[in-house]
């Protein structure tokens, strides 16, 4: 299946929202001033949005979204049920996106990603590429602990046979028939950084350099970075549960030649007795045991989940039927070079 050229492609900017009525504002005024640049530059069309998608927000996150809604042309929005994470947020932006879009950003609210990348974006889109990931070259802005964490992550998942970027989060471009086909993908347990790159479609990378957060709490705290890293391994990898097999099989040789060893020791009567290295190895072995049960569990777990089958999440709200009635239009109408300029739409603080 080839990819069809589209002089101007209608781009979509996806951006999951969890909390971020601190940040929002400076949001969506810096991805309008890129719309509407790129709009200018006649390198996407016209009917180009951004769609905010609330996370579940307990904060007035929704009530800005419909605020900015109602007076920015560029703003769409999707309200979720309740809190899903934001794996499954940002699935939902691009599923409802790619829709009416001939190519979907998405980049997180707290401005850490560069706004100014996404221009590059787009130039390689027009290139050819159906894929654009955006990777982060410096991460002087992140704690040494959080970049040390990080990176040793990342070398984990590619020494356990995950293919996937490095330095690579969630800031990437994808064209409509990359997403297409990301719907077939019917897993519970999302894991976008690893299923991307299965997808196969010609990439490309673009650099940017890391900022610091412009406002607000970061929403990934030491615990939910741990589970969203395990749940990343145990998503993509039987390493873990082989490495378990591999140890009860290295328990088994080395228990063969300590039962050769008290034999000996019984027959030429040596006196061999000792509660110490009896305890040690009773709870060493009972701690591997324990071990292996979690690690099978959790595997247990992720199939338990899937074959459920329960949707991962749950649109309470859409405000995004004005946009694709704009494309829907759009593409009525005879739409030359010429009428496809800048914009001149409005938007907010």
């Amino acid at each position: 299946m080839e990819r069809g050229i589209v002089a101007t492609p209608n781009l979509t900017i996806v951006v999951p929202c969890y909390n971020e009525e601190e940040v929002l504002p400076e949001t969506v005024f810096r991805l309008s001033a890129v719309l509407d640049a790129l709009i200018a530059d006649n390198l996407i069309a016209g009917t180009s949005t951004m769609l905010l998608v609330d996370d579940g927000s307990k904060d007035a996150t929704w009530a800005l979204i419909e605020s900015f809604h109602a007076a920015n042309s560029f703003v769409t929005g999707l309200k979720l049920a309740k809190n899903a994470g934001h794996q499954s947020a940002l699935l939902a932006g691009l599923m409802k996106a790619k829709a009416y879009s001939d190519c979907v950003v998405s980049i997180d609210a707290d401005l850490q990603d560069d706004t100014d990348a996404i221009r590059e974006f787009v130039v390689k889109f027009h290139e050819g590429f159906d894929i654009v990931y955006g990777v982060r070259q410096d991460r002087s802005a992140d704690t040494f602990f959080k970049r040390a964490t990080a990176q040793g992550f990342y070398k984990l998942m590619t020494s356990l046979g995950v293919k996937i970027h490095y330095n690579h989060a969630d800031f990437r471009l994808m064209s409509k028939r990359t997403l297409d086909n990301l719907e077939k993908f019917q897993e519970v347990n999302l894991f976008l950084r690893g299923m991307v790159p299965l997808l196969g479609f010609p990439s490309t990378q673009v650099y940017y350099d890391r900022k610091e957060r412009f406002a607000g709490e970061s929403k990934y705290p030491l615990r939910k970075m741990l589970a969203f890293a395990f749940d990343g391994i145990t998503s993509f990898s039987v390493t873990p549960i082989r490495f378990v097999t591999l140890m009860g099989f290295l328990l088994f040789i080395l228990s063969v030649f300590a039962g050769i060893y008290a034999v000996i020791g019984k027959m030429v009567g040596a006196n061999v007795t000792g509660w110490t290295s009896l305890i040690v190895s009773v709870w060493f072995i009972g701690g591997v045991q324990l071990l292996a049960l979690g690690l099978i569990g959790e595997y247990i777990g992720k199939i338990y989940k899937e074959v459920k089958q329960r949707p991962l999440f749950v649109i309470e709200k859409d405000l995004t039927e004005q946009a694709s009635n704009a494309v829907q239009t759009s593409l009525l109408q005879d739409s030359s070079p010429a009428g496809q300029t800048a914009s001149g739409r409005r938007y907010g603080p």
